[in-house]
């Protein structure tokens, strides 16, 4: 395939289905699909869809334990149980065939940096991945495998010499951090709310790389009620001068959208608007630092038909270099999907109307403000590890 960018994506990717009552539900991918097309996001002339193959157990044992994937694929129902590797617990519960849902996202990412590597595309997207929280022996957090860490790594393991991982998932992109903590090859950087309210109860500013990678973990842990201009301020002062400093080969991203005020898990209180400035803003950071190659992937969302779609929709619209209006409307045939899913409309244009002002850091810190102590507890203590001045 030849072009500025794809989407990694195969209908079967939303058998990764943990049930009907389970917060992540892929009904959320299919509805994203739905409405990229139906605004002429994906399709012929615009955003392709490349295949998505299924990673072998090789491929997988490059972040997880040999036992660990043994354990997921003796899972095959939902009564299977092994507490010991996290499977079966209210999170994490399982399903038939998870071993081989959960490789095919981890396949769908590895593609996504393939095609990126390979120079076939300059971004490539996979919005079923994300899976940050899987650690290498355990599930975590609707996570089995962790298909972030594993493209990452496939990455390093094709002689990539550094690359920057950028996680905008209101949760702490834990499992990501824990694999690379230790290697000065991958700076990992996650904007989340702070661990003091909000699971996985890590990330705090402290965490910031092993004894041979101080300073590769980065760690802004926001104040929960913090809306697009805290979140934005926040963003614009912790990454993109240390991606630039760090000069990676290769940008990775996971773009959890439960940052969104109407997600039900959790309380930062940023708008569509707000999470789309951030997509266009890693789209310019890519061109900027690394040529362009970009690899994109979902995460967490579970405001699942007013936000994850449109939301997921303008990152797609920004990784095919073509970015919609935010005021554009929803078409009737995506509307008329959605009402016989649940009864009712979606939202009705591709916006929720908020400005996406936000102050520069460069415009002096205040320290009566939760945001900016947040933010420069980060900077203090990351930015000397990285050779850059903490203060404004």
């Amino acid at each position: 395939m030849t072009g500025s960018a794809c989407m990694v994506f195969d209908p079967e990717l939303t058998q990764y289905n943990f049930g009907p009552t389970h917060p992540l539900n892929p009904v959320r991918v299919d509805l994203t699909v739905r409405l990229a097309e139906a605004l002429g996001v994906l399709g012929d002339g615009r955003l392709p869809i490349a295949p998505a193959p299924v990673a072998d157990e090789q491929l997988i044992a490059t972040v997880h334990t040999k036992d660990y994937i043994a354990a997921v694929g003796a899972c095959n129902s939902p009564a299977d149980r092994d507490l010991s590797h996290g499977l079966g617990t209210e999170d994490n519960p399982t399903f038939a065939d998870m071993h081989r849902a959960s490789a095919h996202v981890v396949g769908a990412s590895v593609e996504a940096a393939r095609q990126v590597l390979s120079g076939d595309v300059v971004h490539a997207a996979n919005i079923a991945g994300g899976l940050h929280h899987a650690m290498p022996d355990r599930a975590s957090g609707f996570c089995v495998y962790n298909d972030v860490a594993v493209a990452i790594r496939w990455l390093l393991d094709q002689g990539v010499g550094r690359i920057a991982y950028v996680d905008v998932d209101v949760h702490h992109g834990d499992g990501v951090q824990a694999v690379f903590y230790d290697d000065p090859r991958v700076l990992t950087i996650s904007l989340h709310e702070s661990p003091m309210t909000l699971f996985p109860g890590t990330g705090m500013p402290t965490e910031s790389g092993g004894p041979d990678a101080q300073g590769s973990a980065v760690n802004v842990a926001l104040p929960p009620g913090t809306s697009d201009a805290g979140w934005l301020r926040a963003f614009h002062a912790v990454v993109p001068p240390l991606v630039r400093e760090f000069a990676p080969d290769v940008l990775v991203t996971q773009h959890g959208c439960d940052s969104h005020s109407e997600d039900p898990l959790a309380h930062l209180q940023l708008s569509v608007d707000g999470q789309r400035a951030s997509y266009l803003a890693l789209h310019e950071l890519a061109h900027e630092v690394c040529d362009g190659r970009w690899v994109v992937t979902g995460g967490g969302g579970y405001a699942l038909v007013d936000v994850v779609p449109r939301a997921w929709t303008h990152l797609l619209a920004a990784v095919s270099d073509r970015p919609l209006d935010p005021r554009t409307p929803i078409p009737e045939v995506w509307q008329a999907h959605v009402r016989s899913l649940i009864g009712r409309s979606g939202p009705a244009t591709m916006t929720d109307d908020r400005p996406t002002d936000y102050r520069d850091w460069s415009d002096g810190y205040d320290p009566g403000s939760a945001l900016d102590r947040a933010v420069l507890a980060t900077r203090t203590e990351v930015f000397p590890l990285n050779g850059l001045d903490p203060m404004p």
